[in-house]
């Protein structure tokens, strides 16, 4: 499979894709006010929260215009408490699991300060969803410190008022946190992942994400039914191997995109016993643990694969093209060429193009095709 990695500014490269060219975004953007990566043009830096929301409009509006009418977005971002800076260089923090610890601005003050700086904000004058008509009001009030910013459920609405359908809130549970000294709040272990859409019909491979049963659950079915065959045949009733049956879950679609049953499978679930119900696995639902998992190469801690392969393999058709307008260190591009999907990656910084290349190159040296341009 083929991995091509962009070098330089997400919205600039965006705008030299083709329209409705990928199947399925995968991606972690800046978080606001996380650190300071020296590169000119980063994104995260912004003075206000409300600037940065209207940064992540920006971007998402080409994100748009490239996803296909079927796509899905599948977007991560991590929550943070308004503090000032602490001094403390971004250099001595090794696979920080994304938190802020390190503050290269304050993120304490006013959420905007639109009535200040007048028509210096033209390109956004009625605030987030301006363009596809939608709400009027920028977000306002002040953060004050030791607050909790609430970004991720901002900018999910954000986008949610500029057109796109926020069909689920996924919540990573950690299981493995970096530890935080606090003494007077729980300590964070998760952060949030959403699922946007285009439309109402969309691509979505539930049966791919499927969550097995346990071997435990698959060893008391068995009993179950071998005692029921048992029975049946004490009372002259037909003759069974006492094995489970094996259930279909459906068929796809591809033409049309999406999943759809076969006729009558509802009927036969129905009549199905919750043992047997259950032996074809669970829907996924929407808390994922997954552990962290650093990359020694990076500066930061990376989502894991684990999460990105979750991503790719419920929302991209099988040879579909998967893209992160923030490739970082590749993970999600590294797991696309795993299952066998294209992958288009945008990145600023020099040093994590070059990671990522050599990251997707080393794990499948024989077949990966990394291109930079």
């Amino acid at each position: 499979m083929t991995v091509t990695i962009l070098k330089g500014d997400c919205i600039e490269k965006m705008k030299t894709m083709p329209d409705n060219s990928v199947d399925c975004v995968v991606t972690s953007p800046p978080y606001w006010g996380l650190r300071d990566y020296g590169v000119e043009g980063q994104i995260g830096l912004e003075p206000t929260l409300q600037e940065h929301l209207d940064k992540m409009i920006e971007v998402f509006r080409e994100v748009w215009r490239v996803l296909k009418p079927t796509g899905t977005l599948w977007l991560n971002y991590g929550d943070c408490y308004a503090s000032a800076p602490n001094g403390r260089k971004a250099d001595d923090i090794v696979n920080d699991d994304r938190k802020f610890r390190d503050k290269p601005i304050s993120t304490v003050g006013p959420v905007n300060d639109y009535g200040r700086r007048g028509s210096k904000d033209a390109a956004f004058p009625r605030g987030v969803g301006a363009r596809r008509g939608g709400g009027n009001n920028p977000a306002s009030g002040v953060l004050k410190p030791k607050d909790l910013c609430m970004i991720p459920n901002r900018l999910a609405i954000a986008l949610q008022e500029d057109g796109w359908w926020v069909r689920s809130e996924i919540i990573w549970a950690k299981p493995n946190p970096m530890p935080e000294s606090i003494k007077d709040r729980p300590a964070t272990s998760h952060e949030k992942i959403f699922l946007l859409t285009k439309s109402a019909k969309y691509f979505y491979d539930h049966e791919a994400v499927r969550v097995k049963p346990k071997e435990s659950s698959i060893q008391r079915l068995s009993q179950n039914i071998d005692e029921q065959a048992g029975s049946s045949r004490a009372n002259g009733g037909a003759k069974t191997n006492g094995k489970m049956k094996a259930v279909g879950c459906g068929r796809k679609d591809k033409q049309r995109g999406h999943s759809r049953r076969h006729a009558g499978f509802n009927d036969r679930w129905d009549q199905m016993s919750k043992e047997e119900q259950q032996a074809n696995g669970a829907n996924l639902k929407n808390v994922w643990e997954i552990p962290t998992k650093g990359f020694k190469k990076a500066h930061f801690a990376t989502f894991p694969p684990e999460l990105a392969e979750r991503c790719i393999k419920a929302g991209c058709p099988q040879g579909g093209v998967v893209f992160d307008p923030f490739g970082g260190a590749g993970t999600t591009g590294l797991v696309a060429d795993q299952l066998q999907r294209d992958a288009i990656l945008i990145e600023l910084n020099d040093e994590y193009t070059d990671i990522a290349k050599r990251r997707i190159e080393g794990d499948n040296p024989m077949f990966a095709e990394v291109t930079v341009k």
